[in-house]
């Protein structure tokens, strides 16, 4: 069972409401990660690696972070006023791989956009505008910073 299927409801009634106001609406990106405190990172997947601070050698730790992250897309009036979600997306890591350290060895102009976690932005795009319709109508934003959830599994 995928995301789509749980939340189909509520996405045909993001939809009945996004029919029922005229004008532009604003298709609003972002990430929330979940965090999990587990021994073993690999039952539910990986969302980052931390920096812990140092230890007694002055050495710095680094602390992996367990977890999922939830890709979501976000309508909204140019009012403010909330319609519901177009497009969710859920996806763990299996490995954490840094943008600073890729950008160590790799130029990440140089990556297609296919082998980039920044696809699922394109994903939830794509999906909005085919639950939604009228492409003309949306503006997209994406939020800068992911939030994060903590619990404990």
């Amino acid at each position: 069972m995928e995301e789509a299927d749980i939340l189909s409801g509520h996405f045909a009634a993001t939809r009945t409401r996004y029919d029922d106001c005229t004008g532009p609406i604003l298709l609003i990106q972002g990430t929330t990660e979940f965090s999990y405190q587990r021994a073993n990172t690999s039952a539910i997947g990986i969302t980052k690696s931390v920096n812990s601070g140092r230890d007694k050698g002055g050495r710095w730790r680094h602390r992996t972070v367990c977890g999922m992250l939830m890709h979501s897309s976000l309508a909204v009036t140019v009012e403010g006023l909330p319609l519901g979600l177009a497009a969710v997306k859920f996806w763990t890591r299996k490995k954490f791989k840094g943008a600073a350290q890729l950008k160590k060895k790799v130029n990440p102009i140089r990556v297609p956009i296919e082998k980039k976690e920044s696809v699922r932005w394109l994903g939830n795009l794509r999906q909005s505008i085919e639950r939604l319709g009228q492409p003309a109508r949306c503006i997209l934003l994406a939020t800068a910073k992911a939030t994060s959830t903590n619990c404990i599994a």
